[in-house]
């Protein structure tokens, strides 16, 4: 919902999110690796789990990135009034 009180040099936060991903997925395949080195299934079975959690939200998030931009209003649209909760 569009407030009015947004910054007008906002700036995506998607490029921060794909970083955490592949910091996520390094670290997940080292976990992976190390716990079934040391002996410990159900361990590396998390970091698996993790691995492909943070391998599916990066590729969606290189999806959201290759969409562009959306129309975002101009100075002259204003601010959305809130739903009333009285009418549904």
């Amino acid at each position: 919902m569009r407030t009015g009180s947004e910054p007008t040099t906002a700036r995506s936060p998607l490029r921060m999110r794909l970083w955490m991903s592949v910091w996520g997925v390094i670290w997940a395949v080292l976990g992976t690796v190390a716990f079934a080195v040391v002996g410990r299934p159900g361990w590396a079975a998390v970091c698996g789990a993790v691995f492909l959690i943070a391998a599916v939200d990066a590729m969606v998030i290189v999806r959201h990135m290759r969409e562009g931009a959306h129309y975002q209003p101009g100075r002259d649209v204003p601010p959305y009034q809130p739903p009333d909760p009285r009418h549904p």
